[in-house]
């Protein structure tokens, strides 16, 4: 393993497009005290955002050559993989052509673009997948990310591709698996089904913020798996969060095929979206803990915050 300087982003303008989410709320937090930072999305749901939308390239581009940002990091995406299976054209629009919109803006004011992309450009075949493995994604949201990726690395020098897994850290801008499972056991559901046959691995926003804001800090350009160590199927995760939360509450969880579902999630999910940090590794750059650590402290958060509302 080879170890280099760890060093922190500081000093640099930042602009963050798609900064209204779980994620793009760690990011943000992180980023703000060393640096200037300028939060967008279209969704303005914190005072601390300005309005922007990543597939009007002439509002980007304008944005950009005012602010003059060092960075840009583009969080703005579609991920409802039900909703760009039906409809293609309006994933590819946001998921493709928004970062095709980053990337001109980036090389018309000289910035590093940041962006984030996903597990799911992969098929599953494997049951853990490197930073080395060739994609070959099954959904039209996989298909759109990976496109995104081939033109940043095609048409840039200064940038970072970051691939996550399943997210999990935003608390109320939470809607992913481990909220949603949350959600059901504090709501006293008895019996929750869970799905058996997706594994994958879990992504603390706050986690990838930091490890993120380090690796921005170098110039060692290029592709990334960033996610939780380890991985686990929905079922082991949804099993380790009851042990967490209620283990002597009589919840039964029920593992089940995907087909249990597939009227509801009918977009195809590879099998197993594990991640290794395979250059993360190399670097000596490893910042992302145990997923069974940060779900633990996500889940202490997340009962916090409960008892906060109920007084």
């Amino acid at each position: 393993m080879v170890c280099i300087e760890l060093m922190k982003l500081e000093g640099k303008r930042i602009l963050i497009l798609g900064c209204g989410g779980m994620l793009g709320q760690a990011m943000y937090h992180t980023l703000r005290t060393a640096n200037t930072v300028l939060a967008t999305d279209i969704d303005i749901n914190e005072g601390w955002l300005e309005y922007l939308d990543v597939t009007a390239a002439d509002s980007l581009l304008k944005t950009c050559k005012e602010f003059l940002p060092d960075v840009i990091i583009n969080l703005a995406a579609c991920t409802d993989l039900e909703f760009c299976e039906a409809h293609p054209v309006a994933s590819s629009l946001v998921n493709y052509e928004g970062q095709v919109n980053v990337c001109h803006a980036a090389i018309a004011v000289d910035a590093t673009v940041m962006y984030v992309s996903t597990a799911g450009v992969f098929d599953g075949s494997k049951d853990y997948y490197t930073d080395y493995d060739i994609p070959s994604p099954r959904s039209m949201y996989g298909k759109a990310k990976y496109n995104a990726e081939k033109y940043t690395a095609q048409a840039l020098k200064k940038y970072f591709i970051f691939r996550a897994g399943w997210m999990m850290g935003g608390g109320h801008k939470d809607k992913k698996f481990v909220k949603k499972i949350f959600d059901k056991i504090q709501n006293g559901e008895k019996d929750i089904f869970i799905v058996e046959d997706k594994a994958g691995s879990p992504t603390y926003t706050w986690d990838f913020a930091v490890s993120a804001s380090h690796v921005l800090a170098t110039s060692r350009y290029g592709l990334y798996n960033m996610c939780c160590q380890g991985g686990g199927t929905r079922l082991e995760v949804a099993s380790e969060l009851l042990r967490y939360i209620a283990p002597d509450a009589g919840i039964h969880l029920y593992g089940v095929s995907s087909d249990f579902f597939k009227s509801q999630y009918y977009a195809p999910r590879p099998a197993s979206e594990k991640l290794e940090n395979t250059k993360l590794s190399e670097m000596g750059m490893i910042y992302m803990r145990d997923w069974r650590v940060c779900l633990r402290e996500y889940t202490a958060h997340l009962l916090a915050m409960q008892r906060v509302t109920a007084e």
